[in-house]
């Protein structure tokens, strides 16, 4: 069935007479006729789902205010008048509960505690729910752990109400944060999403491919709600280049890509949406995929996907500290030094997945847990196994993971079940089945298949779907059981004819035999040739990984034996590199690699070290610190680095600066240049101004952020006082942007020599040079870029 969403809120409240900087939501008990007449508006025109004027209304950004204890009457008041408004135009429409965004980042990110945000929507969700709401949604959402904080919280809060969840994305297809469509998708499903989407920042004809993906990843129906095109100034006024008639041409394309609810959101009018309604009436609704699901796991910011009929996936082992006594020191004495490097090193030798186990007796293995999973899930892009038998570890872990994990594992044993699949569900993971029972190991083939099988049946009663399994073999000692290998192969056969993928661990085949490497790659071979599909191994071992690189151009997974060809040929890089420590390059550039990684942890002494080798802090600086950033910038631009990587190399880079100049004290260091940062008027979003700033400032820059929704009278003053080189002026809403051509006006009357430069979700370079700007930022890593440049001029 096809539904029609309404279109945007807040241009048409100011009309009805919203002041700027006033709180949208207060008109829900102060003007309800205004709000009423909108909702109105939007059911005459088509709309059979219509947003409450909520947008806004959680305790976090009601506090900006002054107006949190007001909470739930606002709430709730906004359903009642659109249920009026409902009742008044006669149709039948549904109520969508509106959250959006708080506007600051979830640690370690920024300063917001998951929890905090979790509560902030548990709140909202439940007034709205109480209010009558017939579903909510989540919208307008640039970082996933946000969105994964609402979500959970709309379930506990109103488990029997349809969930909404669009995120906003980029002209790059991606999040700010790097979260990309596919990604999105697979993990929402799978937190139990209802319907998955996009909303705001671009207009239809670029939605149309992230509609397309969403729908190809997920069975759920797909939203979208774009922009009238990209808004753009005239006479002073923001405007939209799109009509209501070409805006409804684009609905019967955004149909056919998937998308089975449609609206409208910036710039938006009834006119809009009634054209929109229009050309989709009659129309069928797009068929989807119906085949089988297969297994996906995700991080923020990629994919990984474990099927048979794909390449052979690693999970790598070695964040592990069972058998390995530095490991368990260090996680012992609350260091995650070497965690982090393993992580780092082991994707860098081709584990796909990491394997993370922090088993070490006498610590708190859940706030273990929870550090390690947040640290390494910052560091790299490869999704994560929770490797743990404590039910609170694991909660704690998979609480704390921006993406989908697998846990490792869950097995036949009636504690496991019970405590285990509960998780699973909650939180979307996939599990690893592993086939023991309180009975103990399985002495057959036939026992392994009928223990997976009570597992995954299980795991369907408390919620699991196929796409959620991945089977482990069991792998027994061969000098104990003659049968143990043959078992191995037999019940990886069995396990992908019924379409399942496989795992195990191989070590343990050759315990207590000679040459082990020798039988642990033969055998690795002949698992893989039986079906294997994602082995749990060390990525550093070179005889397992040519045993890999050989089985897969064997098997048809490399087609030609191209990637063989180019490991033998030494074109690839040879894993063991990856273990290499940074140290082990000469300092500058060890430097620079451990900036580029955001291994806070090593760059002090790195900066002894070079100083100690006679470097000067000059030097340091420009061979290793802005060389690193040049570096990122570029990954970032280019799309092989996203925003939690950016911001902790930034961290770093901070570190190194403080460090040398505690060190070096007698060394002028130069700073770049002077900032004021602002939101301008009426503006209370600073969420992207704050990511500019923290860049900016761990750049080098000396930076005065003087916060959100700033009057033009304080940013021309603060530019004056502190003789500013740059004036960075930030916007998010369309009705706010028309402030910025004032401030530029105000700054030039004053005399101010500052270059301006703007950026926010609703501007465009075309924008930036029609208000007068000397700059425009489109992200945080162009802000940094654009200052230095305008500094040098």
């Amino acid at each position: 069935m096809i539904h029609i969403f309404d279109g945007a809120m807040g241009t048409m409240l100011q009309a009805g007479g919203l002041k700027p900087g006033a709180a949208p939501e207060l008109m829900n008990v102060e003007a309800p006729d205004v709000v009423k007449s909108v909702h109105l508006a939007y059911l005459k025109a088509g709309a059979d789902h219509i947003e409450t004027n909520t947008f806004g209304a959680s305790p976090l950004k009601l506090a900006h205010y002054g107006l949190t204890d007001r909470m739930a009457e606002l709430n709730k008041a906004a359903v009642a008048v659109a249920k009026e408004a409902i009742a008044e135009a006669g149709v039948q429409a549904k109520v969508v509960g509106s959250m959006g965004p708080i506007g600051r980042f979830i640690a370690p990110l920024g300063d917001l505690d998951f929890e905090e945000a979790y509560q902030n929507y548990l709140a909202q969700a439940k007034a709205l729910a109480e209010g009558g709401a017939d579903a909510l949604i989540i919208e307008t959402c640039i970082d996933l752990q946000e969105m994964r904080a609402a979500l959970l919280a709309a379930h506990e809060a109103a488990p029997a109400l349809t969930k909404i969840c669009q995120f906003s994305y980029s002209e790059d297809g991606r999040t700010v944060t790097g979260t990309d469509p596919q990604s999105a998708a697979i993990l929402l499903e799978a937190l139990g999403a209802d319907v998955i989407g996009v909303n705001c920042s671009l207009g239809p004809e670029q939605l149309l491919p992230v509609v397309k993906t969403l729908a190809a990843n997920c069975r759920v129906p797909i939203s979208v709600q774009p922009n009238a095109g990209m808004p753009y100034l005239e006479n002073g006024e923001t405007k939209f280049p799109m009509g209501p008639k070409d805006f409804g041409t684009w609905g019967p394309k955004l149909l056919a890509a998937g998308a089975t609810y449609l609206g409208g959101c910036c710039g938006t009018t009834p006119e809009h949406i009634r054209a929109l309604a229009e050309a989709v009436k009659d129309k069928e609704e797009p068929a989807r995929d119906t085949s089988p699901r297969k297994l996906w796991l995700t991080s923020r910011s990629k994919s990984v996907c474990i099927d048979s009929s794909l390449p052979t996936v690693l999970i790598g082992e070695r964040i592990n500290p069972t058998g390995r006594k530095k490991l368990a020191a260090e996680i012992k004495e609350g260091s995650f030094l070497s965690v982090k490097k393993e992580a780092l090193g082991q994707v860098k030798a081709g584990a796909q997945v990491l394997d993370v186990n922090m088993g070490v007796g006498g610590i708190d293995q859940t706030a273990a847990m929870k550090k390690a999973v947040t640290e390494i899930a910052q560091l790299t892009d490869a999704p994560l196994a929770i490797d743990t038998s404590d039910p609170e570890a694991l909660e704690a872990g998979l609480r704390a993971y921006p993406g989908r994990a697998l846990i490792n594992s869950v097995s036949a044993e009636k504690e496991r079940l019970e405590k285990f699949l509960p998780l699973a569900k909650k939180y979307g993971a996939a599990i690893l089945c592993l086939p023991l029972t309180d009975g103990g190991l399985p002495k057959s083939v036939e026992e392994r298949l009928a223990h997976v099988h009570t597992i995954i049946t299980k795991a369907k009663e408390a919620g699991l779907t196929e796409g959620d399994f991945l089977v482990d073999a069991l792998v027994m000692t061969l000098s104990a059981d003659e049968k143990a290998a043959r078992s191995v192969f037999e019940t990886l056969r069995q396990v992908t004819a019924q379409g399942l993928p496989t795992t195990m661990g191989l070590s343990n085949i050759s315990f207590g035999l000679p040459n082990r490497p020798l039988i642990n790659a033969t055998f690795f071979s002949m698992c893989l040739a039986a079906g294997l599909t994602a082995p749990i191994m060390n990525p550093y071992d070179e005889k397992m990984q040519e045993a890999l690189s050989a089985a897969a151009a064997l098997l048809g997974k490399d087609p030609c034996g191209l990637k063989y060809s180019q490991n033998e040929a030494n074109l690839a890089v040879p894993k063991a590199a990856a273990a290499m420590k940074t140290t082990d390059l000469p300092v500058l550039e060890a430097l620079k690699q451990t900036v580029i990684s955001g291994e806070k942890d090593e760059v002090v002494p790195l900066i002894d070290k070079a100083l100690a080798e006679g470097h000067d802090p000059n030097t340091i600086t420009e061979k290793a610190l802005t060389a690193a950033m040049t570096d990122i910038g570029e990954d970032f631009g280019a799309g092989r680095m996203f925003l939690p990587q950016v911001l902790l190399s930034a961290e770093t880079m901070r570190e190194a600066f403080n460090h040398l100049q505690e060190a070096a004290p007698e060394t002028e260091t130069v700073k770049k240049g002077t900032v004021v940062l602002a939101t301008v008027k009426g503006d209370v979003h600073d969420l992207g101004k704050n990511i500019v700033g923290a860049l900016l400032k761990n750049s080098g820059f000396e930076l005065i952020d003087l916060g959100r929704d700033v009057d033009s009278e304080e940013i021309v003053k603060a530019a004056l006082e502190k003789q500013a080189d740059i004036v960075g002026l930030c916007a998010l809403m369309t009705t706010t942007m028309v402030q910025i051509d004032k401030v530029i006006a105000d700054l030039r009357e004053a005399g101010s020599k500052a270059k301006v430069m703007v950026g926010g979700a609703c501007l465009t370079q075309d924008y930036a040079d029609s208000a007068g700007a000397d700059a425009y930022a489109k992200d945080g890593v162009a802000a940094v870029k654009l200052a230095e440049k305008l500094i040098e001029k």
